[in-house]
């Protein structure tokens, strides 16, 4: 039979067909999509003509369709729903992808085609899209080593076969530690519980086949758990398997893997001559150097700490009318921090949650969409890789635009975290192409019948990620490779972040916030008190974030530490690292960093964006509001279509006028002093 990954997609918009694909599908397609691709690379190479762009650049752009479309639908179920048959796949197919990648980019003749188009650029006449095709793909050249020669190609090669294999082992072994863990709680340890969390983990225990209630370490269940249970002993001991994630021991321990990773690393930017990998990978992102990202962390830094530690003095006071002498440990923080903002905004997670319905929130995020972008979503009947996978149509004056796919619940085949995707990217060349984007969230199942319920910050993430889909619908390039999200890495959580802001709206809580029994609107002070609250705990939230980006960044910047954890114990140990808070991804968990190569050394960009959104949102409010018209086209025409088919500190500045500062961020996390 014709295998369904190699034959024409006669689906809906040219979707993968995941209804016709079973595992055993992707080992012989993969097999035969490699053999086309190194057939079409040679064919590059054997050209007799002089190189030029058309067939070298672009020639090289259109190779590899089919490849691209049979990692494409292997990669979102291997991600989204990681069954033991497909993490068993990923392990064999990530290092023959890796050795693919890595003799195209050491494939001498190749590159010297490339560097021939490129000494000619100033001759091609290339206007401004095309030159910044050639310069980009010149330059992926050279970062890769396709410069490199003999045993230091050889080892070039090597390295980046073995750092593909063990990205690969640290994700699986994570979300192993991560499915296996659970805490079955009685009919007692739910005291304390609000309703929804009770819902939930009787929806947890079900799927792990157990008649009664467990908490897991899904972040919609822990979370939660660690916020509003009373029972001390339990907190604890959630908490520190929450925060031990890959280091639990065994085979599934991720800490001699994250030190091999950070000496291959260190070895493969020696190789290309850069002092760090630190220096190599933030040689392209908008920061440019090290320091400038030590700069601003450490800006940010210094008054959330402050804040921090006043914060725990005043949570430590409320635990000793507990009982519990001394300062406040790591499991008790979210617990008192919680009766806090009900006591001081008297705001109630728990009675603030019936009004965060899933189905509104989906319904609000398109709903801006369209006030600000002129989109329309319908549902679309069309099956997918999972019972719980909803897909969309986006049209625009009746136009398709996209498919947008949403996986929002958590599932013990997934892994942990949220993620937007791109199953195909928009382009002209060397196809006409339109985007299939994926937003995949981790939130707690209901029970059957039951509607599911957000927490604020559940919602902030689907908004979040929604805004990562909205950079790659709207992308309108001519190059799939600078097409969307791919852009600098400190650039592109720019558009998500900065469509968290609309969720802070007031009238579209006022028409989203819907009770889910009385059909009721928030009403008017609960809304003044979530808006008023919307800083609470900023300390903490500051602290865990920018110690984790710190630590990645002095993990990079210098000698690759034999122990990853002495290292990461002595950086929080200089900064003064309030002892209640961890970081927010402890090494042996922090896959931003050490499940690929995407955030190492780029875990700030989360912050670098942020004094970016902070200014953008600013933009609209300097202007007519929220939905300005006029600052909406502005910010689609000259950031959210242009992906990176131009520098992302000249789109800011074609956006805003100038770069910002760190004021905006520091104000808008009510940190300015």
């Amino acid at each position: 039979m014709t295998n369904p990954l190699l034959a024409p997609w006669d689906t809906p918009f040219d979707m993968p067909p995941f209804a016709a694909i079973s595992d055993e599908d992707y080992g012989p397609a993969l097999e035969e999509a490699l053999r086309q691709h190194d057939a079409e690379i040679a064919a590059i190479v054997a050209d007799p003509r002089e190189p030029d762009f058309e067939n070298t650049i672009a020639a090289l752009e259109a190779s590899g369709e089919t490849l691209g479309r049979v990692l494409s639908a292997f990669f979102a179920v291997a991600g989204a729903d990681a069954t033991p048959r497909r993490q068993e796949l990923q392990r064999e197919f990530s290092p023959r992808i890796a050795k693919h990648f890595a003799a195209i980019s050491a494939n001498v003749q190749l590159y010297e085609r490339v560097r021939a188009v490129w000494d000619r650029r100033d001759a091609l006449n290339l206007d401004a899209e095309d030159a910044r095709q050639l310069f980009l793909v010149h330059r992926g050249y050279v970062r890769a080593g396709a410069a490199l020669r003999g045993a230091e190609a050889d080892r070039m090669k090597e390295i980046k076969e073995r750092l593909a294999v063990l990205g690969t082992e640290f994700t699986q072994n994570l979300l192993s530690d991560e499915s296996d863990w659970f805490m079955e709680l009685s009919e007692a340890d739910l005291e304390g519980l609000p309703e929804f969390l009770v819902d939930a983990s009787r929806a947890a225990g079900s799927e792990k086949g157990i008649d009664g209630f467990v908490v897991t370490l899904s972040r919609s269940l822990i979370v939660p758990f660690l916020q509003f249970s009373p029972r001390r002993e339990l907190r604890e001991k959630a908490w520190k398997a929450w925060t031990a994630r890959g280091a639990f021991g065994g085979e599934t321990d991720n800490r001699g893997i994250a030190a091999e990773v950070l000496a291959l690393r260190e070895e493969r930017a020696k190789l290309l001559g850069y002092e760090s990998f630190a220096a190599y990978k933030l040689e392209p992102e908008m920061a440019g150097a090290p320091q400038a990202v030590r700069d601003l962390l450490m800006a940010v830094w210094t008054p959330a700490r402050t804040q921090a530690l006043e914060d725990q003095l005043v949570l430590s006071e409320m635990a000793a009318e507990d009982g519990i002498n001394g300062p406040i440990e790591g499991w008790d923080w979210r617990y008192y921090s919680e009766k806090r903002r009900k006591a001081e905004h008297d705001l109630d997670e728990s009675a603030l949650k019936p009004y965060f319905q899933l189905e509104n929130m989906i319904a609000a995020a398109f709903d801006c969409a369209n006030r600000l972008f002129g989109l329309e979503f319908r549902p679309l009947d069309v099956e997918s890789y999972h019972p719980d996978v909803r897909l969309w149509e986006a049209t625009r004056n009746g136009d398709h635009v996209a498919v947008f796919i949403g996986d929002y619940f958590a599932r013990g085949t997934k892994r942990s975290g949220a993620w937007c995707s791109a199953i195909r990217s928009q382009a002209v060349r060397p196809r006409e192409q339109t985007p299939v984007v994926v937003n995949v969230c981790n939130f707690a199942k209901p029970p059957a019948g039951r509607p599911a319920l957000l927490s604020y910050d559940d919602a902030r993430t689907l908004f979040h990620e929604f805004g990562h889909a909205l950079h790659q619908m709207l992308s309108d390039v001519r190059w799939e490779g600078v097409s969307g999200t791919s852009v600098a890495r400190d650039f592109v959580e720019l558009p998500s972040q900065l469509y968290e802001h609309w969720l802070e709206v007031p009238e579209v809580l006022e028409k989203f916030a819907i009770h889910h029994e009385t059909g009721e609107p928030m009403p008017k002070e609960m809304l003044d008190k979530v808006l008023g609250a919307a800083n609470h705990d900023m300390g903490f939230q500051t602290v865990e974030y920018v110690a984790s980006a710190l630590v990645d960044l002095e993990f990079h910047d210098g000698p690759a530490p034999a122990d990853p954890m002495a290292k990461q114990a002595e950086v929080l140990a200089s900064l003064g690292m309030p002892s209640a808070i961890p970081m927010r991804h402890a090494t042996p968990q922090f896959a931003h960093v050490f499940s690929g190569d995407g955030y190492s050394s780029g875990y700030y960009s989360y912050m670098w964006s942020e004094v970016m959104d902070a200014d953008a949102f600013q933009a609209f409010e300097e202007a007519g509001g929220p939905f300005d018209p006029a600052v909406a086209k502005s910010l689609e025409e000259n950031i959210l279509s242009k992906g990176g088919s131009v520098e992302a500190a000249e789109l800011y500045e074609r956006f805003r006028g100038r770069l910002p500062g760190v004021e905006a961020l520091l104000k808008g996390r009510g940190l300015a002093a």
